[in-house]
């Protein structure tokens, strides 16, 4: 059993705690550590039975931690993965893996380096209906593919302070970009291959700190398809993902990580109702069964880092995705199209 330490316990790194805790035979939390050692903080320590340490550099030293789940904010993971691999712990990530090309490459080359396994949580792809619709891609089952679409929404945004680091520019360029889009731009990778061309135009509309709230974004990809993807961070929360191909269509509703919603819900109740439309013959409609991909993501990272099939998102589409959301952040400060690096 992989022994791990979560960096970061605000809602989301409590939530991955949670996903595996006594229901997992491959990881065990053991450890956590902080920005603030809140009473809350303390007591969730307490209460699942982690060691809490006054600091991520006195964390690491720890020879009984095999590895390190970090839930800290964006600009932090350069420092931290590296840090991790230099003491010979695997590395898992939440999403983005850094905030450019350049930091994901140096990330990645550490861990290579350092022989640690290095996981990056895009835990949407372990679902099953993206499973089953990444084979039915693969097989041809939706003809020549044409397109793609992504809207990601929730009201997060709107109850922010300006002191909180996902308030900060520089951590959330672009507005919903990088707390939910990327979860869009990943599909897209995993589904279609590599971005070629983005062209971005991101507004602040609603909400009272200093950042973009509404962002659009439109994508041509190498193998020639085209694809669309809105963020909304002051409105109901939602999720819809649909791709158009030569035979049909296939859209998939959900819903987005709302701030207060249940652990449970955030981890399990992603999708919801799934339409498959031939361009002949009748609609199938289904609903998206329960699933923990949260507990799915953090059992493969274990499984790799003891020796077993190796996480499946590779690290050259890790790094490919970062330097997508490179060029939208480029295209919407220049109002042009911007090709990815």
């Amino acid at each position: 059993m992989i022994k791990a330490a979560v960096v970061g316990l605000g809602w989301w790194g409590k939530t991955l705690v949670e996903a595996v805790q006594g229901r997992s035979a491959d990881i065990r939390f053991v450890a956590a550590a902080t920005g603030k050692q809140t009473p809350e903080a303390q007591a969730f320590a307490k209460e699942q039975s982690l060691v809490l340490y006054g600091s991520y550099e006195e964390l690491i030293k720890d020879p009984e931690i095999d590895a390190v789940v970090l839930a800290t904010p964006n600009s932090m993971h350069l420092a931290q993965i590296v840090a991790a691999a230099g003491a010979g712990k695997h590395v898992f990530c939440e999403k983005p893996l850094a905030l450019s090309k350049a930091d994901a490459e140096t990330a990645v080359a550490a861990c290579r380096q350092a022989g640690v396994t290095l996981a990056l949580d895009f835990n949407r792809r372990f679902h099953p209906t993206i499973a089953k619709l990444r084979e039915g891609v693969k097989l041809g089952a939706l003809g020549k593919m044409l397109h793609f679409e992504g809207t990601m929404t929730f009201p997060n945004a709107l109850y922010l302070k300006p002191d909180q680091w996902r308030a900060n520019r520089t951590e959330t360029p672009c507005g919903g970009l990088m707390p939910m889009g990327v979860h869009v731009i990943d599909a897209a990778i995993d589904l279609f291959g590599e971005v070629e061309e983005v062209y971005c135009m991101s507004l602040h509309r609603a909400v009272a700190i200093d950042a973009d709230d509404t962002t659009s974004i439109l994508f041509r990809m190498k193998n020639g398809m085209s694809g669309y993807l809105s963020t909304m961070t002051a409105t109901a929360g939602s999720f819809r993902f649909q791709v158009y191909g030569s035979e049909g269509w296939v859209r998939i509703n959900g819903m987005t990580h709302i701030a207060g919603a249940s652990s449970e819900e955030r981890r399990s109740r992603l999708f919801g109702e799934c339409t498959h439309q031939p361009v002949k013959g009748e609609a199938e409609t289904w609903q998206a069964e329960p699933y923990d991909v949260s507990n799915a993501a953090l059992v493969a990272f274990a499984r790799a880092a003891a020796g077993g099939p190796a996480f499946p998102i590779p690290l050259a589409e890790m790094i490919h995705g970062v330097a997508v959301s490179d060029a939208v952040i480029r295209s919407a400060a220049s109002g042009r199209s911007e090709k990815v690096l």
